[in-house]
């Protein structure tokens, strides 16, 4: 199943779920703990939920993702929440739930004003806390909620630097607005390619992009490798478009490694969970020995050992590269064929 596909199916039933103990929280707390009365709760809940993460994964995420993804962010969950409450009140008024489960319909709507500003409010955390996980990431916002790196831990992982190529001249050539405009638009495009390769975008530094996968996720199918592949695949479909807006077209670089990463929970203020050690460092100076090296790329043999199958492109065998921090330097290869 495509990897974006099946995040919004579980978003969905995540959606579902709280709408589901949202309504049944709403009707108990005002003690209708009838059995009717109880399945009209969950009724309201599911109808009011399914709607909202329709539009948020399919609407919000799809046809006007681009659109939004360009607003401020108070802006952006205001637009979001008036669009909830276009959701809500009709559902409310017209009683949608009641209907639903055969529950007679009060015409006078007592309840109206206390249902929709609940259900309203239900949302509008639920809204919050979406546009919080697009911020800082949903991996990083769930492992902060559980503490899994309170304390630090050791992991095995994937990393790859992905560069973009020439950003220096083309920052000149710019000016730094429409650079910034430039990088923005080249990596919200790479990161569709992480999100369907089940990466975590861990960091963007500066032209950077580091991506990590843990080494059960990442050995399936060369992810890493083929993430890479298809960010510059992306590139080179979108390359006309960033050629009218830009006079430019985006090229990438990378380097991928394995190792043993120190994960953890660092700093007071703007707490942040950071990757420490050797791996990291590595990964960081192939990177810097990729721009010398014919097809822009290089992977070490750590990393293509752990892969349960073969790499989906030919790679050649670079031999041993000399390494600063690594006195025996680092067996390393690169793809085949040069890019494009």
């Amino acid at each position: 199943m495509n990897a974006r596909l099946e995040l919004k199916i579980r978003m969905l039933a995540i959606m579902l779920t709280g709408g589901l103990v949202g309504g049944l929280a709403f009707v108990s707390a005002r003690g209708h703990t009838s059995a009717g009365e109880l399945r009209a709760g969950i009724a309201y809940g599911l109808l009011i939920s399914c709607a909202i993460a329709v539009f948020e994964l399919f609407v919000a995420n799809g046809a006007l993702r681009e659109r939004l993804g360009r607003l401020p962010f108070t802006l952006n969950v205001l637009v979001r929440s008036a669009i909830y409450a276009a959701i809500i009140i009709p559902i409310q008024y017209y009683e949608l739930g009641a209907v639903l489960v055969g529950m007679p319909v009060d015409p006078q709507r007592a309840s109206f004003w206390s249902a929709t500003i609940y259900s309203g409010l239900f949302s509008i955390a639920m809204n919050l806390l979406l546009a919080i996980a697009n911020l800082i990431g949903t991996r990083a916002l769930s492992n902060f909620i559980t503490g899994r790196y309170h304390s630090p831990v050791a992991e095995n992982r994937f990393v790859l630097f992905v560069d973009i190529a020439g950003s220096t001249g083309l920052a000149e050539r710019l000016g730094g607005v429409k650079i910034h405009r430039f990088l923005d638009a080249t990596f919200r495009l790479l990161t569709l390619q992480v999100a369907d390769f089940r990466g975590e975008v861990l960091h963007y530094v500066g032209d950077e992009v580091i991506v990590t996968w843990p080494e059960r996720s990442g050995a399936i199918d060369a992810r890493p490798l083929r993430c890479f592949l298809a960010m510059r695949e992306a590139l080179s479909r979108a390359a006309p478009q960033f050629a009218r807006e830009f006079g430019a077209a985006p090229q990438i670089r990378g380097s991928l490694h394995f190792g043993t990463v120190i994960v953890g929970e660092i700093g007071d203020i703007k707490r942040a969970i950071v990757f420490n050690g050797d791996v990291m460092n590595i990964a960081a100076r192939l990177e810097q020995s990729s721009r010398d090296i014919a097809g822009g790329f290089l992977a070490s043999r750590a990393a293509l050992q752990r892969f349960d199958g073969p790499p989906p492109v030919a790679l050649r065998d670079l031999g041993r590269l000399p390494i600063r921090g690594r006195a025996d330097g680092i067996d390393v290869v690169g793809l085949a064929e040069p890019a494009e």
